[in-house]
């Protein structure tokens, strides 16, 4: 084998390769000023072998004599090349992302130093052939720019090694607009288009071509790709979920850049890659607003948002500013939640040219004085209550402060309101209260029901309604953080039960609709939002897994699976959650928004229902709050206390019936 005449041949061609390519590799790791002066010195070597050869190429042989007349020409051309080379910046560009403008820079410098030297010759009356500086000049561009675009493409093979493979789909303007920005990363490879844009397809656009839908998973088999990104900004929300639908089966992760709507609003660029967003996996497309009902409200009046930092307040607050309040008042408890949504309001106002006056107060919604002095003191013409425990689990286990915080807190907010004049007074509910199983859903029947019994008083100069809605994505103790966290651990994603289903929506288009629901009011309104149809959670599941490029389950062709684990009902949940208590609903003008007629108790028996709630809360008693919420919310009879960890920890675990119906025909003898 070392006898054969082709090793003597392919040994000595590897072992330059590999020297070549350690040059080049320790060329790349110099540091940036003595890279920038070895280049230098090597296009000063160029320009000086470049005058050799154009003569020597002019004249066909290596046998000339050349003067000092000659010479010093040659002198004079490469001290001004350098200086020209300078003030051009030619080595101000980083090599690895030359593009366009440092290659026409090159082409111009070699133009300048050409010029020299014809200049010198021809006022030197060097004897040189006349051809000779256009020779010049191609060798220089050659040589100069050869250089640079062999270390840019040796940088770029070797970033390709290291980066994953992608596809890009969409070879729209964002799509291009992407591929660039990759380019000059290290992360992504791009290596394909994918466009169902059939007048594109089979064409090459900066050097990729572009792939039809049908061939994805051949591409995908045939490029090892990891990911496919989405750049289709402009498609309608239902264009994005059939073409997300049509990649959930793929062996790959699928993410995705910002929608136009974000784009065009400055919110995100092309280049700011991320996780499909679970409005495109849920996505309807969104009904535009009608601009008169969210002013109605809101335009030139003083708005006050309570719970403003937490994620239907903090959202509400970001559109309201857009609205041109004349102020908005943020009231949260959690002083990092307020400091944080009155910096980001600051900030957008400040990039949009906004100048809505901002006022950030700390305070409880259980504490009616200073409501009443805010409302006051602010002269607040609007109210949206956003302020509540709305983590079903976490209320039952602190039964007493959920229910003092959902119904007490909304109480004395509206009561406030009433005393101080606020023209409307807009409750954020939830559809856990219809029906509900658990504490948090029938404290905020009993909400409900408060603002419902204020909305029968005469002369009550607050407008009261409630806005009742699903889930929202992404929101504080929403699924769907929790699954993407999971996912990115290695599993397993948990889901409590596989028939269980939830309503969602997206928080901008909830607090949007709120914000125009408010508006519609005319006292004791239950605004119901249409928020689709529901969602099995195992299927949103399913589906989050496999856009992050897994399977769900062993077997699988990748052999990258995630598992799911079912968990059961946790303490409080149903299975399925519903938006009203009855059938009796009408329309209101607008398509996403209904009015439901729904009975409520006589103010009279609200109040005395509070006074009773008031002592179980005080005394931590929950199986009195059980009682009264059993007598006065329809549908939660037979909840059982079990799970309040005061109450656990102080032995009461078993719910004492008796004492619980002796409790409420105390209070309403006759039964009413």
């Amino acid at each position: 084998m070392l006898n054969r005449p082709g090793n003597f041949i392919t040994r000595p061609v590897v072992g330059f390769i590999g020297s070549l390519r350690d040059i080049l590799q320790k060329a790349v790791e110099l540091p940036r000023n003595i890279k920038q002066a070895c280049l230098f010195s090597l296009d000063m070597v160029y320009v000086t072998a470049a005058m050799w050869l154009a003569v020597a190429l002019r004249f066909g042989h290596l046998d000339f004599h050349l003067g000092v007349v000659e010479y010093a020409c040659g002198a004079v051309t490469l001290i001004l090349s350098a200086m020209v080379f300078l003030r051009l910046g030619l080595y101000r560009a980083v090599i690895r992302f030359m593009g366009q403008q440092a290659i026409w820079a090159i082409v111009t410098a070699a133009g300048y130093s050409t010029l020299i030297l014809g200049a010198t010759v021809f006022f030197a009356r060097a004897e040189v052939p006349r051809s000779m500086p256009f020779i010049y000049w191609v060798l220089l561009v050659v040589g100069i720019g050869g250089t640079r675009l062999a270390v840019r493409a040796y940088y770029q093979t070797k970033l390709r090694a290291l980066s994953e493979n992608v596809i890009i789909y969409g070879a729209g303007q964002s799509g291009r607009q992407l591929l660039q920005t990759l380019q000059h990363g290290e992360q992504y490879h791009p290596v394909v288009f994918v466009d169902d844009d059939a007048c594109l397809q089979r064409s090459i656009i900066n050097g990729l071509q572009v792939a039809p839908p049908e061939d994805l998973e051949q591409l995908i088999d045939q490029h090892d790709i990891s990911q496919v990104l989405l750049a289709i900004p402009s498609a309608s929300q239902e264009r994005r979920k059939e073409i997300i639908n049509s990649l959930v089966g793929l062996p790959v992760h699928v993410r995705t850049v910002p929608t136009i709507n974000e784009l065009l609003a400055g919110e995100a660029s092309v280049n700011q890659i991320r996780d499909i967003d679970l409005d495109d996996l849920l996505g309807r497309e969104p009904v535009p607003p009608h601009p008169e009902l969210i002013a109605k409200c809101i335009t030139g009046k003083v708005v006050m948002v309570t719970g403003a930092g937490g994620s239907i307040g903090a959202q509400l607050c970001r559109q309201i500013v857009r609205a041109d309040p004349k102020e908005l008042i943020l009231l949260d408890n959690s002083e990092y939640a307020l400091y944080s949504i009155e910096r980001e309001l600051r900030a957008s106002m400040k990039s949009l040219g906004l100048t809505v006056e901002l006022v950030a107060l700390l305070g409880s919604v259980q504490d009616q004085n200073r409501l009443e002095s805010i409302y006051r003191t602010f002269e607040v013409r609007t109210v949206y209550h956003a302020a509540a425990y709305k983590h079903v689990p976490m209320v039952e286990y602190n039964i007493a402060e959920g229910v003092a915080n959902n119904v007490f807190g909304t109480w004395y907010a509206a009561t406030a309101a009433r005393k101080a004049g606020v023209e409307t007074f807009v409750l954020v509910s939830t559809d856990k209260a219809v029906r509900p199983t658990n504490i948090m859903g029938a404290s905020k029947r009993l909400a409900e029901m408060i603002l419902q019994g204020l909305a029968q008083q005469e002369d009550c100069p607050t407008c009261y309604c409630m806005v009742r809605f699903g889930n929202v994505l992404g929101s504080s103790g929403s699924v769907v953080p929790l699954f993407r966290q999971q996912v990115e651990d290695g599993g397993p994603v948990t889901v409590t039960h596989p028939e269980v289903s939830r309503y969602f929506m997206s928080i901008p288009e909830a607090a949007q609709l709120v914000l125009q629901a408010g508006a519609m009011a005319t006292g004791g309104d239950v605004f119901v939002l249409d928020m689709g149809e529901p969602v099995r959670i195992v299927d949103l599941a399913k589906r989050m897994i496999r856009l992050s490029g897994y399977e769900t389950g062993y077997g699988s062709q990748t052999g990258e699976h995630i598992d799911i684990e079912f968990i059961g009902l946790r303490p409080g949940e149903k299975l399925h959650e519903e938006l009203l208590l009855g059938t009796n609903v009408t329309g209101t003008g607008h398509p996403m928004i209904m009015r439901a007629e729904e009975e409520c108790l006589p103010f009279s028996q609200i109040q005395r229902l509070l006074v009773k709630l008031r002592h179980h809360c005080d005394t931590l008693d929950c199986d009195g709050i059980s009682s009264v919420l059993s007598f006065a919310v329809s549908g939660f009879g037979d909840h059982k206390v079990r799970y309040d960890h005061l109450w656990k920890r102080q032995g009461k675990l078993v719910a004492i019936e008796s004492a619980a119906a002796s409790n409420v025909k105390e209070l309403f003898p006759d039964g009413h």
